[in-house]
């Protein structure tokens, strides 16, 4: 019998987390299934083996002549986000319907709520990085997406000075995922990002003497 390939959000929760309360009120059916070694997944044309969050090898469920693929160790595999919501029991693939703002969570020293540094062109974002401390230097900041994500929609601004180097890393993996340079002229840029299975992020630039770097936290967000 030809065997369909499907993703279901019972096998996707059961191998989301392993955490108490997560199918408090899900709707359950309890079933006879075999976890099935002699399945082989490929993805195009190379094989791989489907793994869990923690490194740990997953194996396909094959029940009523149907086989049930670890929805996570899959979206890994193909660059795909998936996280699952225990309010609603969704498992969510890919980019989110709405964006969680980097804000939440946010820490570094130059962090602001200062509406003298939160205003850019006349507008203020309440809040902001904002690193102005003078001199040539670098600066820089974390965020955690902890693979939850698709994507990262990073606003950034030049004052002062052009910034010739900036750039945003997988710190984990130690590769730069974005390269730009940032013109004061070009004011406010949005800088999308491919973040799929990406834990930390590094976010680094080059200051000149007279330059800063601005980010706009409520108005930045994973997607």
């Amino acid at each position: 019998m030809k065997k369909k390939w499907i993703l279901t959000t019972a096998a996707a929760a059961m191998l989301l987390t392993a955490a108490s309360g997560v199918y408090a009120g899900a709707k359950l059916q309890e079933v006879k299934a075999y976890l099935n070694s002699g399945i082989q997944l490929k993805y195009n044309g190379t094989p791989v083996q489907p793994r869990d969050e923690k490194g740990n090898a997953v194996l396909p469920i094959t029940y009523n002549g149907t086989t049930y693929l670890p929805v996570r160790a899959v979206g890994d595999v193909m660059g795909i986000a998936v996280s699952y919501n225990p309010e609603t029991h969704t498992v969510e693939l890919g980019e989110k319907s709405e964006g969680v703002s980097i804000a939440k969570g946010f820490e570094s020293m130059y962090y602001t709520k200062d509406p003298a540094q939160t205003t850019y062109q006349g507008k203020d974002y309440k809040e902001a990085y904002f690193d102005n401390a003078g001199s040539k230097r670098s600066s820089s900041f974390m965020l955690f997406p902890k693979g939850k994500y698709q994507k990262l929609y990073l606003q950034v601004a030049a004052v002062g000075e052009d910034i010739d180097n900036f750039f945003i890393q997988d710190s984990e993996k130690d590769v730069k995922l974005k390269t730009e340079k940032l013109a004061v002229k070009d004011g406010l840029k949005t800088i999308v990002v491919d973040i799929s299975g990406v834990n930390e992020l590094f976010i680094y630039a080059d200051l000149e003497n007279k330059g800063a770097l601005f980010v706009p936290l409520t108005t930045s967000y994973y997607k």
